[in-house]
This record gives C-alpha cells, sequence and structure tokens, in this order.
C-alpha cells in the first residue's frame, strides 16, 4: 500500500465531499463529483473472501473485480479474463488476462495473483470454498494466462468464479501485511480512500480501470438503517441512491417525479431455518408443523407490502431453473396433528433475527402469533448482524431467519446450505439422497438432466424443511433524477462503475 497515494484520495474525497456540502458539483476533469449512496447497514469487514453480508458485497462490489461476471441477463462475460478455453473432456479451462491491469496502489496483475486468491479459498475452507470443490489445480503458466484444472466437468464453473464478489481476485501483499480487512486494494473502478466507523465508507474513482474510468470521481456510502430516514435524505438531495426503501411506500413512490424508482423482480429469497442439531426440532415432523404453522401470506404483506411473492422453494418462478411445489399452506390442524404425531406440546422457541435486516424483525413478530396458536412461544431474540452471524455459525439458536442474495445457477441456491458438507449448513440438515442429487447436478452436462436432478432435491428439501422457504423479493431501489447510467440489477449487484451525475444532484 502506497500511504501519499492512499492520503492524496483521501483529500479529493474531502474536497469533493467540501463542495457537496455546499449543494455545488465540482469539474474532477470529465468527472462529476462523488455520488452518496445510502445502505441499510455497515459492512462486517472488507476482505470479500471472508465476508457474507451483502452489506459488505454493496461496496466491494465496486473495489473488487472476478475473473469473469454477470451481464445484465446474469450470463457470465469476461472481465480480469478476457478469454477462455474448455478442454474436450471439460476438465481443463484456460484463461487469458486482459494485459495492463493494475492494482489500486500501482503495481501489475498476475496471474499469480488469480492463484493465490483460488488457493487461499480452498487452504483457508473460507465461505466459498464449495464453488471451488472441483478444482483439482490452478498454475499460472506465464504472468497473463491461468489454467485450472478440474476433477469432474463443473457446468457452473464460470458462475462459480464470477457471481458475485465473494469471489474476487485479491492482492497478495494486502491480504498478507493483514490490511485487507480494513484498507483493501482492489483492481476495480473505485480504490478505498476511508471509512468512518458507524456512519460511511469512501471510495474515490480508479482512473485506469481496465473498462474506463468511472464517470463520478467517487462513492460515499453512508450507513442509514432506517429506511423511512434514508428516502427523507433522498428525497432532500442528501443522497443520491439507496436501496432502503420503506416497502410501504412503493406505490406512492410510483408518482414521485423527484425520483426514480426501480421494483425489479429479483433471484434473492427469504427463509427460516431450525436447528436439527437441538431436539425437538431435529425431527422432521415438528418443522413440517412449523411450515404449515406459519401464514407466508400475512409474513409477505407485513413485510413487504405486496411486493415480494410467496413462494415454498427458493427459486422464483420466471426462473428457468424454477419447480413447482406448494405442499404447505396455512393449516394449524395440519400442524397440530404433526406436533401430536411427534409426541411433541408446548414448546419454548429461541428466534434470532437481527435489527440491520428489518424486515427479519417484523416477520418475527407474525411467526410468533401463528405459532402461538400451536402452543409454542416464541422468544424473539435481536441483535446486531455481526452477532447474528455468530450465534449462527455456533449454533446458538432454535430458528432465524434470513435471506440468500445474488443467486444464479441453481447451485447458489441449494448446495452450500443443504448439502450434508455445506459451508452455509448452519440448521444441519443432512439428507444422502439430496447430496448424491447435488453432487451429480454439479458434473451434469446435459441440462434437462441437470434441471431434474435440482427439481427432486429442491422437491426433498421442501419436503424435510431444511429451510421453510417464505417469499422471493423484488429489487427496490431509488435515486436521484440526476443520476443516470445506473441500472438495478435482478442479483442485486450494486455497480456505480457506469454511473453519472448531472449538475444539482443531492449529496
Amino acid at each position: 500500500m502506497r500511504r501519499p497515494a492512499a492520503l492524496t484520495a483521501a483529500l479529493v474525497v474531502l474536497l469533493v465531499l467540501a463542495a457537496c456540502s455546499s449543494g455545488q458539483r465540482v469539474d474532477l476533469g470529465g468527472q462529476s463529483a462523488g455520488l452518496t449512496a445510502a445502505i441499510a447497514g455497515e459492512p462486517d469487514q472488507l476482505d470479500p473472501q471472508r465476508s457474507t453480508a451483502y452489506f459488505s458485497f454493496e461496496v466491494l462490489e465496486n473495489v473488487f473485480d472476478t475473473l469473469v461476471e454477470p451481464d445484465d441477463n446474469l450470463e457470465m462475460r469476461p472481465a480480469l479474463a478476457r478469454s477462455w478455453q474448455v478442454s474436450p473432456d471439460q476438465l481443463t479451462w484456460t484463461f487469458a488476462l486482459r494485459p495492463g491491469i493494475t492494482w489500486h496502489d500501482g503495481s501489475p496483475l498476475r496471474a499469480g495473483d488469480v492463484v493465490y486468491s483460488y488457493r487461499r479459498i480452498i487452504d483457508e475452507k473460507l465461505a466459498n470454498v464449495d464453488k471451488l470443490n472441483a478444482v483439482r489445480d490452478i498454475s499460472a503458466p506465464d504472468p497473463g494466462t491461468v489454467v485450472i484444472a478440474l476433477r469432474r466437468p463443473t457446468p457452473n464453473l464460470l458462475t462459480n468464479l464470477g457471481g458475485f464478489k465473494g469471489m474476487a481476485i485479491v492482492q497478495r501483499h494486502n491480504v498478507e501485511t493483514g490490511q485487507i480487512a480494513t484498507h483493501p486494494v482492489g483492481t476495480g473502478p473505485f480504490a478505498f480512500a476511508g471509512r468512518k466507523s458507524g456512519d460511511s465508507i469512501t471510495l474515490t474513482a480508479n482512473k485506469s480501470y481496465w473498462a474506463g474510468a468511472p464517470r463520478v470521481s467517487g462513492v460515499t456510502f453512508r450507513f442509514i438503517s432506517q429506511p423511512s430516514t434514508a428516502l427523507s435524505a433522498l428525497q432532500a438531495g442528501e443522497i443520491d441512491w439507496t436501496d432502503a426503501i420503506p416497502p410501504q411506500r412503493v406505490e406512492q413512490l410510483k408518482g414521485d417525479d423527484s425520483i426514480h424508482l426501480a421494483v425489479t423482480p429479483g433471484n434473492d429469497y427469504w427463509y427460516l431455518a431450525l436447528n436439527e442439531a437441538r431436539k425437538p426440532w431435529d425431527d422432521v415432523r415438528v418443522r413440517q408443523a412449523i411450515a404449515y404453522g406459519i401464514d407466508r401470506e400475512s409474513i409477505v404483506q407485513a413485510t413487504s407490502y405486496g411486493t415480494a411473492t410467496a413462494n415454498q422453494l427458493a427459486i422464483p418462478q420466471g426462473n428457468p431453473w424454477y419447480t413447482p411445489y406448494d405442499r404447505y399452506h396455512h393449516d394449524v390442524d395440519r400442524a397440530k396433528e404433526l406436533l401430536a404425531d411427534a409426541g411433541v406440546d408446548h414448546q419454548n422457541l429461541d428466534m434470532l433475527v437481527t435489527s440491520e435486516y428489518p424486515e427479519t424483525v417484523t416477520a418475527a413478530q407474525i411467526i410468533a402469533d401463528n405459532l402461538a396458536a400451536l402452543g409454542i412461544t416464541v422468544n424473539i431474540r435481536t441483535v446486531d448482524f455481526a452477532t447474528w452471524l455468530d450465534e449462527q455459525n455456533s449454533g446458538h439458536f432454535d430458528m432465524l431467519m434470513m435471506g440468500w442474495l445474488g443467486n444464479i445457477d441453481p447451485d447458489d441456491f441449494y448446495y452450500a446450505q443443504h448439502h450434508t458438507g455445506g459451508s452455509s449448513n448452519a440448521q444441519k440438515f443432512s439428507d444422502a439422497g439430496v447430496d448424491r442429487l447435488l453432487d451429480a447436478a454439479r458434473t451434469e452436462i446435459n441440462r434437462p438432466a441437470r434441471q431434474d436432478d435440482y427439481a427432486k432435491a429442491a422437491t426433498i428439501i421442501a419436503d424435510k424443511a431444511s429451510y421453510i422457504f417464505l417469499y422471493n423479493p423484488s429489487v427496490i431501489q431509488a435515486w436521484t433524477t440526476n443520476l443516470t447510467g445506473y441500472e438495478a440489477r435482478r442479483d442485486g449487484a450494486v455497480r456505480f462503475r457506469t454511473a453519472e451525475l448531472t449538475t444539482g444532484g443531492g449529496a
């Protein structure tokens, strides 16, 4: 890391912010002034390979690159790799890197950086190790070439490498000096400039970005947990963009000409998970009773005011991998029968939610009312997200609610969460049939056969209530009419690389 460069970047950002505070934009050599975005929570850390928090990825999407990346239709396209070739047996993938790419500190990107990044995920068993499960070897025969050798055909390899920034290419020096968590160095369109704990993170434009310099001088991500506060800030011109939109205001905002509102069908899903390492939740009949006992439509209305779609599987209707499933409906009598069959009467249930995802708190209140009819007392435990992650990882919960965001390939929806050895299987679900199907689908080149494997696995996952799926939300974002060149994406990725602000915007 070059401290003088970082200090210079920070001074530029301070000048931009000073100009914005007076309501004026400044001319920075063809770039418009800095953009201010409000997100609903603070990143837990800035190491993209260690974080699993959406708030982190909202920021890091703009700092780091992946080898390939999804386009607007979620098809994988070149990024740091300009092209690739696959051997006839599907076991060797050869990637050619773009020439001349540099890290934010000015040092050149080499193929060895890619090898190091993937080896780190594998060797340290980081959050995304499942995505490299089939990798036998990674090598760099020259500074511009990366070769990935696989143990078996992997039809979703490109999605695994580029579907989200958890697979970012990181700089070895940045990692080994321990600075990546506090001052990350990437190759992305914006460079990290500074962080004010509890308040904001500032980025500055990377004028040497391989896809062209951003049109804004930088981005300041402000942490505003209350959606009403974020919306008021947007309408007052204090910020330029936010995804913290009160769902109850969506219909009203559709008629507000002072902002641009985007409500985009998404690939995300929200779910409940019961801890199968604890009794009585290890009994499938008890989990199924919970699935029958909850009222999804009420949860959807309370959390999204109808902007989401109730679903009983992860993948939404309209997605080519969608599987119809409607076993569960709100049926208190059926739920009571299942509990009686399992010999379970009154229970106290510890439900883990986080204030940084307000929908979990709202849903918990509905669920508590629903389950009271079954003789189950729900004790809602609301914590900050960092604590939520710790409690989930340590198994300190009876039930939790959360969402999976940014999914593309069906493997993203199911493997890590429901395979016995899955890295995100916090509920400790294990089913040999599901394991076989998910493993088979990972290597199946024939698309219809692969789709059949996932349909069967998903059905068992829902039947045995590994997750109790609730709904698929829409991606809801809003921005000032002075912000152009930005599009809301189905995968929830927040990309400001092509954004531009005209004179008179917020911030």
